[in-house]
């Protein structure tokens, strides 16, 4: 995996238009991003990457997490003698410059800058059990009185191998997969209400858990943020 420059973790509120110095009305998605807590620094040394784990949404109570999870973040307070807030979830980024950051270091919306881009993952909106029209964008049959295939899947395929290919576009389950919108561009950095606001669609509905970062490389792969208990 390579390494970030910026990372956050956040929830998306919604979507709202702001205008641009033109008088250009731009869409845009607002996102409450951070702040995040450096939980854990992983080193070449010891665990043979260079990594920092981020926790997102302090929880006030110990008890809504297991015993493993509290005894992480206790352990994480104990290197550094303060206390590390228990969050519930937990996401671990390769950053360019881990030596920038110790563990307890909080990091906010502050690091991203107007007019950069950012790559925005999540989880699509699941739409259940679709065909192949609204799956895939298929053009469908006659419509026609008298036709028996309106929206029905067209061949397979070939016929002699006795099965279906792998990757055939056929209905099934579509949507809650995880998605990469890249390049967004920044149009708002909103410090004191931890608020960030990207050009365009992000995936998820209102309130979806979401990655926000920019990778020192345009194809550098996204983390996942773990879901805690």
């Amino acid at each position: 995996m390579k390494s970030v420059q910026k990372a956050l973790l956040g929830r998306k509120i919604g979507m709202t238009q702001l205008f641009a110095e033109d008088g250009r009305a731009v869409p845009v998605t607002v996102i409450s991003a951070g702040p995040c807590v450096v939980v854990q620094r992983k080193t070449a040394d010891r665990e043979g990457y260079d990594a920092l784990q981020l926790g997102y949404e302090e929880i006030s109570k110990d008890r809504r997490l297991n015993s493993p999870r509290a005894g992480h973040f206790r352990r994480a307070g104990e290197k550094v003698k303060k206390e590390i807030p228990p969050c519930r979830h937990l996401a671990e980024f390769r950053f360019a410059d881990c030596e920038a950051y110790q563990i307890g270091d909080r990091i906010g919306v502050d690091v991203f800058e107007v007019g950069e881009r950012v790559d925005v993952v999540g989880t699509s909106k699941g739409k259940g059990f679709a065909g192949v029209q609204k799956r895939h964008g298929a053009h469908g049959g006659p419509a026609s009185h008298g036709s028996m295939s309106h929206r029905r899947p067209a061949s397979g395929g070939a016929t002699d191998a006795a099965r279906v290919f792998k990757g055939t576009k056929k209905p099934g389950h579509m949507g809650n997969a995880r998605t990469t919108v890249k390049r967004l561009r920044v149009h708002m950095v909103d410090e004191e209400k931890a608020l960030l606001a990207v050009e365009g669609a992000v995936p998820g509905p209102n309130g979806a858990l979401l990655v926000v970062w920019r990778p020192t490389g345009s194809s550098a792969p996204a983390p996942q943020a773990e879901e805690g208990k």
